[in-house]
């Protein structure tokens, strides 16, 4: 950026998407939660700002400026909205703290209209993330701990449930996973109906576990080449204790078998004892760094009356 360009920050769209990948591409100072190829539809969905370097004079108005540096959302579900995108350039990764507040301020602001009351961000390395710090000093404060577990090989303790029919989601099971997902999961951590949608168009496993009066779990995972994430899973209070957490992840187990995968890779709340019980019978293993979640009331929000949004905690699971 030339001393004598001026900053200007403003929203981000799909044309912005070539400049927003040349900072991905090129540059170290990032944070990321999200696929390439997921980037089109995250600019069209969600808040995400960018901060651009423009000339003075004519040329302004050809370039629309050389993007500096780009904050984005990549999942909100009101109260909540997460933090899926951080990007600076080389040239300016060791003054990234500039940009932070005035594009924090326009993401706050989209993110407010879009119904959100609170802003979250997830790191991977509670002692080394290069962001920690700079955010706490913006009044973001420790949410939660996160436990990584990982697991090398395809043995199981038990098959679970047997009697649960467990079958691929349809587009009719909606209402029914809203309903488990309200009672397992804090507020922070819930979808939509648009978002189990997004869910169903982009991950290649997705299934529920039904019994005689409807669904009572569900799960979803991803993979790349050679590691599976067990993003999520989750089964309804009334069906505690029954094997049905079981049975979906011993499902989840023998696919990955089927994709040839090396890795099962996974993240819960530090606290969700039930579920490392589980994962650890199966034979998950803990692995470091640490990962945490940071969350804020968004300032917009606050002003509108918005607040902290209080939740049922339950057993889940997922894959930040």
């Amino acid at each position: 950026m030339l001393k004598h360009d001026a900053l200007t920050v403003r929203g981000l769209h799909p044309p912005d998407i070539t400049q927003v990948r040349r900072v991905l591409e090129t540059s170290e100072y990032l944070h990321s939660r999200f696929e390439p190829e997921e980037l089109p539809h995250l600019l069209e969905t969600y808040p995400a700002a960018g901060a651009f370097s423009v000339p003075p004079g004519p040329l302004a108005r050809v370039s629309g400026g050389t993007l500096q540096a780009f904050l984005l959302v990549n999942w909100l579900v009101p109260p909540s909205a997460w933090i899926g995108g951080f990007g600076v350039t080389w040239s300016q990764g060791a003054h990234f703290e500039r940009f932070l507040d005035p594009l924090l301020a326009r993401v706050d602001q989209a993110a407010a209209a879009a119904g959100a009351r609170m802003l979250y961000y997830s790191g991977g390395d509670l002692e080394n993330d290069w962001l920690r710090a700079s955010l706490e000093a913006r009044g973001f404060c420790l949410v939660t701990l996160l436990r990584s577990y990982d697991k090398t090989d395809f043995r199981m303790p038990s098959a679970g449930n047997q009697v649960v029919r467990v079958r691929p989601y349809q587009p009719s099971d909606t209402a029914a996973v809203m309903e488990v997902e309200r009672h397992a999961f804090a507020q922070r951590w819930r979808h939509d109906a648009a978002s189990f949608a997004e869910v169903a168009r982009a991950y290649p496993y997705f299934v529920v576990a039904e019994d005689e009066r409807g669904v009572v779990g569900y799960q979803f995972n991803t993979l790349d080449t050679t590691t599976g994430y067990l993003v999520r899973i989750a089964v309804h209070p009334r069906a505690t204790g029954q094997g049905i957490g079981t049975r979906l992840l011993a499902e989840a187990v023998r696919y990955f078998q089927r994709q040839h995968i090396l890795r099962i890779a996974l993240n819960t709340e530090e606290g969700n004892t039930r579920a490392h019980a589980l994962y650890e019978w199966f034979g998950f293993e803990i692995v470091s760094p640490r990962g945490f979640v940071l969350g804020r009331a968004i300032p917009a929000a606050e002003r509108e009356g918005g607040g902290r949004a209080q939740a049922d905690d339950g057993w889940a699971t997922w894959n930040t």
